[in-house]
């Protein structure tokens, strides 16, 4: 345990759940997007649906989308600085079967036609998880540079992958693979010690049957 475990994160706001960890949310959708974000629609479930207003959960998810970290104090003010910067955005409240108590589930749009749908929880002291990402179940929180690569679930995709990452040497901590069927849609993500290169993501995004390459870098990138 560090001391940031006891004390919590700098944050603007009055809990570290429901504000500074939905603003990280934000943020981290925002990054995965790899653009301003243009549209966004905001669904929030169990406590995030029923006291975030009161904890300003809203404007915090609105902050991050903008860019903005859990310390930066224009977070009340997020919904007219979107509205400056032409972010348009809605919410809506539901009942996610078997989600955390404090999940939202973003879907964005941005320039390019770049589309984005991402669940995330906020699990306290401003820390977060992402569940699901373009509808495959996933698990990784960003704390790492994160490499996620979405392919045709065919034989050779993890070799391409994981030689590449080891000729920019890019060591792998943590890799997860996930399918929603045999020869269907497949997804990796791949957590590291080193940024990956620019050049890595380039070649990856234009292999044969890859169908997106999005990477998480670090986070003061």
């Amino acid at each position: 345990m560090n001391i940031y475990d006891i004390l919590g994160p700098v944050m603007v706001g009055p809990s570290s759940s429901h504000t500074a960890g939905a603003v990280r949310i934000g943020l981290i959708a925002r990054r995965l997007l790899g653009t301003a974000p243009l549209t966004a629609q905001i669904v929030l479930s169990g406590s995030f649906a029923a006291t975030g207003q009161g904890h300003g959960t809203d404007r915090a998810l609105v902050a991050g989308l903008l860019g903005m970290r859990p310390d930066d104090t224009r977070i009340p003010d997020s919904f007219q600085v979107a509205a400056a910067q032409g972010l348009h955005f809605t919410f809506e409240k539901a009942n996610l079967k078997d989600a955390h108590p404090n999940t939202a589930v973003l879907s964005l749009t941005g320039e390019g036609d770049r589309r984005l749908e991402i669940q995330a929880a906020s699990l306290g002291g401003g820390r977060i998880r992402v569940n699901k990402l373009d509808g495959i179940t996933v698990n990784f929180t960003g704390d790492s540079p994160t490499l996620i690569v979405h392919n045709i679930d065919q034989p050779g995709y993890v070799a391409e992958v994981t030689s590449t990452l080891f000729r920019k040497a890019v060591n792998i901590a943590t890799m997860q693979l996930y399918r929603n069927r045999r020869g269907g849609y497949a997804v990796m993500v791949i957590e590291s010690d080193q940024d990956v290169p620019q050049e890595a993501l380039q070649w990856l995004s234009r292999l044969e049957g890859v169908i997106k390459v999005t990477y998480l870098g670090p986070e003061n990138s």
